[in-house]
């Protein structure tokens, strides 16, 4: 009887509520607006500087081609997140159906992978010859894929609960809810765990060990550059791996003695973050194309003004 209840229980999952929302009051009016300024903050840095690279032949180089996909993805996975959580905010009901559901958590796990696999490119594209472009198109293709299958195994368990202690869909979240057995599931997890956090950070790794020991070997001129071109590599991956720790942390640990706000907070870092700071980081600290910038931007003033 208790098995056939649950199997009757898991048959009804037609939607899941994202618990870690909390009545806020008028407060959630200013949470709506911070939220709307941080994705439009997103969407004009990123889409600028997608326009500026793509209609400039001089910027149609490798590095600036990575750059460009690399900001597409800042919009891939902001735009997974934003809309989503601005129409929660205000909502009083935190409802999402779970087919929704379940494309979130491709949305949100594929751009962290694709994101990973890119830093991991150009971490190796700073040691190997610059002039050969790398195969960055390969990164979307395999995180996609690999985030595919991992969502089409999570949708077909049965599920005995729809509650998810997040303001968005996660995979690990609703593998937790589920009644069926998860043990190949699990083991897929670590291998997936293995090949996309492992082997990236370890061909990291390989490739600032070469650079390091280019550097050592080197003049002070090389050492300076190494040192500028490498810095805001080293800086966007320190911060979203950041991120992307406390993520995996808050989803497989007790985190209840930490303050619900900032678990929110720290859980919406690498979707908010990152995709504001890349920008500033590759976009306009490159002087080629802080210089366009600026032409357009005086083109513009002349033209109104």
């Amino acid at each position: 009887m208790k098995q056939r209840r649950i199997m009757m229980n898991s048959t009804q999952v037609s939607y899941f509520t994202l618990a870690a929302y909390f009545d806020t009051g008028l407060l959630k009016y200013l949470f709506f607006i911070i939220a709307m300024f941080l994705y439009a903050m997103i969407l004009c840095a990123n889409v600028l500087l997608i326009v500026i690279i793509c209609m400039n032949r001089s910027l149609h180089e490798p590095m600036y081609l990575f750059l460009c996909s690399l900001f597409v993805n800042e919009l891939y996975g902001s735009t997974g997140l934003f809309p989503s959580l601005m129409v929660q905010i205000l909502s009083d009901i935190h409802t999402v159906p779970a087919s929704f559901c379940y494309f979130q958590i491709f949305c949100v796990h594929s751009y962290g992978t694709v994101e990973l696999f890119l830093l991991t490119a150009m971490a190796y594209d700073r040691y190997a010859a610059i002039c050969y472009p790398l195969q960055y198109n390969t990164s979307w293709v395999y995180g996609f894929s690999t985030c595919f299958i991992m969502v089409c195994l999570s949708s077909s368990l049965q599920l005995c609960g729809n509650m998810i202690n997040k303001v968005y869909c996660d995979n690990y979240s609703v593998v937790k809810l589920s009644c069926s057995d998860t043990q190949i599931l699990n083991i897929l997890g670590l291998i997936s765990c293995f090949l996309h956090i492992l082997c990236p950070l370890i061909l990291i790794l390989f490739s600032y060990m070469k650079i390091l020991k280019v550097c050592f070997s080197g003049s002070k001129q090389t050492r300076q550059k190494a040192v500028s071109t490498c810095t805001p590599h080293l800086v966007s991956l320190m911060n979203f791996s950041f991120g992307g720790f406390f993520e995996i942390y808050q989803s497989r640990f007790d985190m209840s003695s930490v303050p619900s706000m900032l678990r929110i907070f720290l859980s919406l870092y690498f979707l908010t973050c990152q995709p504001l700071l890349n920008p500033v980081l590759y976009g306009f600290n490159m002087s080629k194309i802080r210089n366009i910038y600026k032409s357009l931007f005086t083109y513009i003033f002349v033209i109104f003004f």
